[in-house]
């Protein structure tokens, strides 16, 4: 990813494999499997995504990366921290081969230190 911080959608790619997975009731994981990452479940709106760097660019700035001790040879301790606000991985519910969501619930992927490569995990369970 070429961006530093991004909100990626990845509720369609999600649902598809629910489908091929052909389970109507049980579980499904979604970990965003790096240390720096988050998967989290909100609105997707523009306007809240932006909220959400705004607000995570206060609690943990970027810049001066010398402000933190994490960063002796390293300048990714705030993503390591807004990591840790935004979660890891979510649980949703599958009910009748649906993700069983509330109204405007999506997945997203929160980068918070790109240009790494990163993966996410889904792990599906259920009959």
């Amino acid at each position: 990813m070429p961006a530093r911080r991004a909100f990626i959608n990845i509720t369609t790619e999600v649902e598809k494999c629910l489908r091929e997975s052909g389970i109507k009731e049980g579980l499904v994981l979604v970990n965003a499997m790096h240390i720096t990452a988050s998967v989290f479940i909100n609105d997707d709106e523009s306007g809240l995504h932006h909220d959400f760097d705004v607000w995570l660019e206060k609690l943990a700035p970027h810049e001066p990366v010398s402000q933190y001790r994490h960063n002796v040879g390293e300048d990714n301790a705030d993503a390591h921290m807004k990591q840790q606000i935004m979660g890891r991985e979510v649980v949703v519910a599958v009910t009748d081969g649906k993700l069983d969501f509330g109204p405007w619930e999506q997945i997203f992927y929160g980068e918070f230190d790109g240009r790494r490569r990163k993966r996410v995990l889904v792990k599906i369970i259920g009959e």
